[in-house]
């Protein structure tokens, strides 16, 4: 059975200071990588220099949206702004995405005609962005278990200390063997792994914009405990949803057995409970109808518009 996971929390104020500290660590990276790749003549250094900028881009973003997220619900916005992380998760994947196919272009045309690159350059540079980024990927680390929106970051802080690693190794090739093809390939690999990984997360808050059942929630389960409680005759227009990342939701219709009326405050609290307790949805919205007046034709989960004459 399908059990709900239950998320430990960083404070707000010291998971922001994390966030603003990997900015300005990957906004001066960004700019000593791009001087130092014109300089060097590396196409790597400065793949990963656009990708470092990307990381901060998304870090402004996901800053800002966490701010926008704790903000109350109100009369324009009665679900509150929770989910605006989720819309932030989707522009960063898909940032990832173009400058991945970009980097990917880039690569082709420069491995059938290599320029010459200063080896040392690549070495320097590339450890010492391979530091900030694995510095920028510990502070968000124990943030992304609990947000899609920082699983972003630390995905985009963890490809970019991977590059680095690629860039320090394609430096090194270089300086010992002189082999110039050996910069844009390191490109193709850097573009490929973030397309990778981009299309491997972006799923994810696609599904949840998308109203799609909570990922961790067996649908099947919840509707045969539902069916298997006192009183309940059958189901139908049900949907699973998610109102925000790991708040997981359900509207339902539920049908009462002939004699059972009489208990439907008891009913519903029972179903309420459980299904928030095994399960883990805490919003529930519970339609009772009786048996006798029951939509005949419903379906346990396709929607179908009635209108009024």
């Amino acid at each position: 059975m399908s059990q709900h996971h239950h998320h430990v929390h960083i404070d707000p104020k010291d998971g922001d200071k994390r966030v603003a500290i990997a900015i300005w660590a990957n906004g001066l990276l960004t700019i000593a990588q791009v001087i130092g790749g014109i300089m060097s003549g590396s196409l790597a250094l400065i793949a990963d220099a656009v990708h470092n900028f990307s990381d901060m881009a998304s870090l402004i973003i996901a800053f800002a949206a966490r701010k926008i997220a704790r903000r109350p619900a109100d009369p324009k916005m009665t679900f509150g702004y929770g989910r605006v992380e989720v819309v932030a998760a989707l522009i960063n994947y898909t940032s990832l995405i173009i400058i991945g196919l970009y980097l990917a272009y880039e690569g082709v045309l420069r491995l059938f005609d290599p320029p010459a690159v200063a080896g040392w350059g690549l070495v320097i540079l590339g450890g010492i962005a391979l530091v900030i980024d694995t510095l920028t990927a510990a502070l968000t680390y124990s943030m992304q278990k609990d947000s899609v929106n920082i699983r972003a970051l630390f995905l985009h802080n963890l490809s970019d200390a991977l590059s680095s690693v690629a860039v320090v190794l394609g430096g090194i090739f270089i300086l010992l063997y002189d082999i110039a093809w050996v910069d844009p390939a390191v490109t193709l690999l850097i573009a490929v792994y973030i397309l990778w990984l981009s299309f491997a997360e972006i799923g994810k808050p696609i599904r949840t914009l998308m109203l799609g059942s909570p990922p961790d929630v067996d649908t099947d389960e919840v509707i045969a405990l539902i069916e298997s409680i006192d009183g309940v005759e059958r189901v139908h227009h049900a949907h699973f949803w998610e109102m925000q990342e790991h708040q997981a939701a359900l509207d339902i219709h539920i049908v009462i057995k002939e004699g059972c009326w009489s208990d439907y405050d008891l009913i519903k609290h029972t179903i309420k409970t459980r299904i928030d307790k095994e399960f883990g949805i805490s919003h529930s919205t519970i339609e009772l109808e009786y048996s006798n007046a029951k939509h005949k034709s419903a379906s346990l989960i396709d929607h179908q518009c009635y209108s009024g004459s």
